[in-house]
């Protein structure tokens, strides 16, 4: 007597199954990994990009306003000096991020409180501040320089800002 031959129903096996879950598991975090990367390195340009932004509109209140005025860096941004006679060059706050949250860029600087603006729009103090954010290697400089207050963005690398040829 000859036994029925089994009919394979057509699909996958658990392990092809398995293999298939694993390897798409892998591109998926793989993709999530550069994400993060990419949304930290954005949040470092944007907050350099708005420190510049804030030295700018310091200069063009002075100047506007044809007196000396200052503005402090905080951890957040720039905003009204506490402990100056100075007026400030604006009334509202320069956040760094654009809903970012607070913890999401560092900041740390040897800039005065206040940084001075001259009536005429010279940045009056010098310094160097550095933006850096978890998740990127990429650190930001912005050095103001004396005597004219000349800014420069670059990146931080061995201790010292050096010129980026990507900006």
């Amino acid at each position: 007597m000859r036994l029925p031959e089994r009919q394979h129903a057509a699909g996958f096996t658990l392990v092809e199954l398995l293999v298939v879950v694993l390897l798409l598991g892998l591109v998926t975090s793989t993709g999530f990994i550069q994400v993060r990367r990419d949304l930290a390195r954005e949040r470092v340009e944007s907050a350099s990009r708005r420190l510049a932004l804030g030295l700018e509109v310091g200069r063009v209140a002075a100047s506007r306003q044809g007196r000396p005025c200052g503005l402090k860096l905080s951890d957040s941004g720039w905003q009204t000096p506490t402990a100056s006679s100075l007026p400030a060059c604006q009334d509202e706050r320069l956040d760094l991020g654009e809903g970012i949250a607070d913890t999401a860029v560092r900041i740390e600087h040897n800039l005065p409180e206040p940084v001075r603006f001259s009536s005429n729009g010279l940045v009056l103090d010098g310094g160097t501040v550095r933006i850096a954010a978890a998740g990127t290697e990429l650190v930001r400089c912005l050095v103001m320089s004396l005597p004219l207050g000349v800014v420069r963005v670059g990146r931080w690398q061995d201790s010292n800002c050096r010129p980026d040829s990507a900006l």
